[in-house]
């Protein structure tokens, strides 16, 4: 029995750079050439059923590239919410980002949170952007939050558990991915939410993110179908379950 169509899918999107370079432009227009995918994506998303669409845009580890790259990338996430946010509104879907605040630009924080604000009672495709991403930061973040609450004497050790634990992380509220892409050819999770694909389905596809169009999408999703997620189970244990 095939499985059923992913509800969260997440995306590792790679190869603007490699793109623009095999084709002597510079790395901007492969940066450029990304954002349009991503409207694509989102867009595809919504028709295919998908409930959550989760896309690493920005890595902790980015901002050790150049300046002048780090600058262009912050100028077209900034230019990203100027233009789609109302878009997004308009077809009922609901935005947020995740990721440390610091150090994005006081400008940046403030069209997310106005972003976030306005689409929160939206009810379609739920758009998570990972800006100032890294999972093994998030961790970390959670686990201070944890240890605050035990100070404090909000949290007991014996109310810990998966589910509670959950609670901590930045996808607070959000169900773990079903199928993550990762575009480019490179086969790692480059430090993105470790603790969250702890039993997603894997696709690497060798398409640069800049190429990757709805067809894509629908190859990865078709792939995913044919898959039997078996959570740690054996065959005739995930069979009798279902």
């Amino acid at each position: 029995m095939e499985a059923r169509s992913p509800s969260h899918v997440a995306i590792i999107m790679d190869g603007n750079g490699r793109w623009a370079e095999e084709r002597h432009l510079p790395r901007a227009a492969g940066h450029r050439e990304g954002t349009m995918r991503v409207k694509e994506i989102v867009r595809a998303s919504g028709e295919l059923g998908i409930k959550v669409l989760t896309l690493f845009a920005f890595s902790t580890e980015n901002w050790s590239r150049p300046k002048k790259e780090v600058d262009m990338l912050m100028r077209y996430f900034d230019s990203f919410l100027d233009r789609e946010v109302a878009g997004l509104h308009k077809n009922n879907v609901k935005f947020t980002v995740i990721g440390r605040g610091r150090p994005l630009p006081d400008h940046l924080l403030d069209k997310i949170r106005s972003a976030e604000q306005k689409t929160k009672k939206n009810t379609g495709l739920v758009l998570v952007l990972a800006v100032n991403y890294g999972a093994r930061q998030e961790l970390i973040d959670a686990v201070k939050k944890m240890c605050a609450q035990f100070e404090s004497g909000d949290l007991d050790f014996s109310d810990l558990d998966e589910q509670k634990f959950n609670d901590y992380l930045y996808t607070r509220g959000l169900p773990d991915p079903d199928l993550l892409i990762r575009t480019s050819g490179e086969q790692r999770i480059s430090n993105f939410l470790l603790w969250q694909l702890s039993y997603t389905e894997l696709y690497f596809t060798r398409t640069y993110w800049p190429d990757f169009h709805r067809r894509d999408l629908e190859l990865a999703v078709k792939e995913y179908r044919r898959r039997q997620r078996r959570f740690g189970g054996a065959e005739e244990t995930v069979k009798q379950t279902r």
